[in-house]
Formats: C-alpha cells, structure tokens, sequence
C-alpha cells in the first residue's frame, strides 16, 4: 500500500491565506497515487462507488529511456489501461495495478470513467496501431498519422468499456459509430469511430452524453466536437449534435457537465487559440450548442464537479511555467468562468508532460484531485491533491 505524504516543499502558503468570506479552497496536501520508474502513467480518471472505495484509471506504458530511448512515446504500442483502488479516501493505494484492458492491436489511451446512478462505470478510451509498410499503402485515405520517433502509428478510433462490479471485470471493447461527417479512416481501414478524452455526463434524462472530437471539417482540416448520445447506460450511441467547430481552431479532449437548470456545458481544450479554454452551452438538452466562448485563461484538459453547495469545481493542467495544476470555483451555472478566481495547486512541475486533473469530493468538506506529474523530466507518477472546501 503507498502511503499518502505531503509533497517536498509544501508549506503553509498553499493554504491560501484567505479571510473566512472569500476562502472557496484550502489545499490539505498531495500524494502519490502511483509511481514505477519502469513505467510512464498518465491520463487518470476517478469515481467514488457508493462504498465510499476510490478507483483511478490510467494509461501504464513502458519508459524506454531506461533502455536506452532519446524520448517516450504517447502512441506506444504497450500502453494498457490500469486502475488502482483505496479504500481510506485516497491515503493508500493498492500497490500492483489491476488491468483493465491490453487492446490485441495496439495501445490503449486516456480511460475515462463515470459511474453511474445505478453503479455502473462507462469508460471511454481510444488507440493507436503500429501499422506495417506494406499494410499502410493498402489503406484509404486520409488517416490520422503519428510518429513519435518509434514507429509510425495510425488511430483505431474510440471504444467503450462498461463494469457492473466495480472494475473488477469489463465489458467490451464496445466501439461506436462515427460522427456523420467524418472524413478520416482508422487503422482498420473504417471510417473513425467516434472518441474523445473527457468526462461523460448522464443527464438526469437517464441518457448518457459524450463529447467526442472528429475531422468533420473536412481532411486537413482543424478536428471539431460533437455530442453522442446513449440510451441504454453506454452499450450503444447514436449522433446527437455538433458541439463547436472553427476554420482556424482546434477542438478536443472536451468534459460534460449539467447544470442544475439542466444546461449541458462542454469544457474544450483548443489548438491555435494561445492554449486558451473554451466551452459551448445547451440550453436543450443537447439538441443545439449555442456559439462557442473563449474562457479568458490559459489550461488544460478540463473537468467539472459539484460541489456540495452547487457551486462547480473546475480542474485544469497548466502546460506553461511554472508547469502545474490549477483550478477555479464557478457558481452553479458556470456563468462567471472567465472571472472566477484562478487558484494554484502546484506549480513544481518539471516540463509539460503532465496534467489532465480529474477530481472527485469525498466529503461536504474534502475533494481530491488526481493527475499524473513529472519533476525534472522524470518518471511520470500519478499523484493528487487533496482540498478543504468552505
């Protein structure tokens, strides 16, 4: 079991010395969720089970600098999804990984779970394959292409994953449709199926809604979002709506979130827009997004939960110095986003390779944030942050 333990350096100052009236956060410690030097973990996701036991899903890829490698790759063709659980609201951790899925064709990527009303967890990942020469010349075009300096990979597109006991065992590979409008294959030589890094919403229609990235404006063109939309707990999607689409900018990686009044609200990450934060709103339930808006702040990706109160906890990566975590309170219908105070939880990172929060409340007065993190360029951990709330 890993034991919880403040991070070097951690001092009073964190707490945010605030008067009672204006304190919304105080920053309790940090710790250690998972760390192997054999291993770069990324990209965690959380859900609390109506236990009270905790489960963090992340994507565990060899570090091939031990061996030697320049670099590490994100489209590595070990990554598997893992997951390790606690049952002290995150002061220890199971020490060995349990697996969640070793996709037979390539890596695995960002697992995305939200639990469900009834138990259930959905999560949401997509993959890479390392495709041969003579394999790729026979596939259509356009494909989505990466290459990381070990090998040339090629998108598989999104899947579905579901568990009925707590991530002890999964259902799936579940993969979905495409968006109407997409123009790139995957590795398989199919249309992209639909896929996304982000958190799902079930609304309190009982429908599930995730938001999904495609190059629906056409090949070449910057990626878009659209809304999918399952009736049946995640088993099967059908094409909700677009999201939010532009000429220049880039839209990805995008959380869901339903307001008490019932407004579904997409948190985007953006390319070309200075690595501003975007979201677009429905006021319909999904049937129209109204036009997309610029949050005025730097970040990403982004998640949202509520808290307590009502009030919205918005996480977020900060991928410039000083590299860290940082987030934001927004009232209950995320009005005051680009006015809201920004708040730091770490600011040690050691180079942009880290980030992608997820944060879960544990209590009326505890919330805990998990991300995965680097110093100095070194082992890749997931670590969190736990939060008074006042």
């Amino acid at each position: 079991m890993k034991t919880l333990r403040p991070a070097l350096g951690f001092t009073l100052a964190f707490w945010f010395a605030l008067s009672p009236a204006t304190a919304e956060i105080r920053k309790l410690g940090d710790g250690v969720v998972y760390r192997d030097p054999a291993f770069h973990a990324a990209f965690p996701s959380i859900v609390r089970r109506p236990d009270g036991e905790l489960l963090v899903a992340f994507r565990r890829a060899p570090d091939w600098r031990l061996f030697g490698a320049k670099d590490y790759s994100h489209t590595d063709a070990n990554s598997q999804l893992v997951l390790v659980r606690s049952s002290d609201d995150g002061a220890t951790w199971s020490a060995q990984p349990e697996l969640i899925l070793a996709h037979p064709y390539g890596g695995s990527q960002d697992p995305c779970m939200v639990q469900l009303r009834d138990g259930t967890i959905v999560c949401a990942s997509y993959g890479w394959v390392q495709i041969r020469d003579d394999v790729f010349k026979k596939l259509p075009q356009p494909l989505a292409v990466h290459d990381g300096g070990q090998g040339r990979f090629v998108a598989m597109g999104g899947y579905v994953l579901r568990s009925t006991d707590g991530g002890h065992a999964w259902q799936g590979p579940l993969v979905p449709p495409p968006v109407p409008t997409e123009k790139y294959y995957n590795s398989f030589g199919q249309l992209m199926p639909a896929l996304n890094r982000g958190a799902m919403c079930e609304g309190r229609d009982g429908r599930l809604y995730w938001a999904v990235a495609a190059g629906s404006n056409g090949a070449g063109k910057p990626t878009a979002e659209h809304l999918m939309v399952s009736a049946d707990r995640g088993l099967t999607w059908t094409y909700g709506a677009p999201i939010a689409s532009d000429d220049k900018v880039t839209f990805n990686e995008t959380s869901l979130y339903e307001t008490p009044r019932g407004d579904l609200i997409a948190f985007m990450r953006t390319e070309k827009f200075e690595d501003q934060a975007c979201l677009a709103r429905s006021t319909d339930g999904g049937k129209t997004f109204g036009p997309w808006q610029g949050m005025g702040f730097q970040g990403h990706p982004l998640h949202a939960v509520r808290l307590p109160d009502e009030r919205v906890l918005l996480v977020y990566g900060y991928r410039h110095k000083p590299y860290g975590i940082r987030a934001r309170i927004l009232n209950a219908e995320c009005t005051d986003a680009a006015t809201a105070r920004e708040i730091v939880l770490r600011e040690d990172g050691g180079g942009v390779d880290l980030g992608y929060p997820w944060a879960v409340v544990l209590s009326p007065t505890r919330a805990l944030v998990v991300y995965y993190f680097n110093r100095d360029n070194g082992t890749r951990t997931i670590e969190s942050t736990l939060l008074g709330l006042d």
